[in-house]
């Protein structure tokens, strides 16, 4: 989806002033958002990619588990660390 945005020099106008304008018309018109938006898109994760993080995390949740159930490490205890 293409938006054209034209401005056009009007008389004795500076080019400074043109430029500007030229800036609130693409601002108007969201280009520049969507351009950004384009530019720091992150892909998206296959599904074996996805299927085998998921599959890691259950994992470590059921270690964890097992550690609490024998006691080896408190589970009230706050994993994190200490806060900032």
């Amino acid at each position: 989806m293409a938006i054209n945005v034209s401005v056009e020099k009007h008389g004795s106008e500076s080019s400074m002033n043109l430029i500007r304008r030229f800036q609130k018309r693409t601002q108007g018109a969201g280009i520049v958002r969507r351009v950004k938006g384009i530019r720091y898109r992150t892909r998206v994760q296959s599904k074996n990619k996805r299927r085998t993080s998921a599959l890691r995390r259950v994992a470590k949740r059921a270690k964890q588990a097992e550690m609490e159930r024998l006691g080896l490490i408190d589970p009230k205890a706050d994993r994190r660390g200490p806060r900032r």
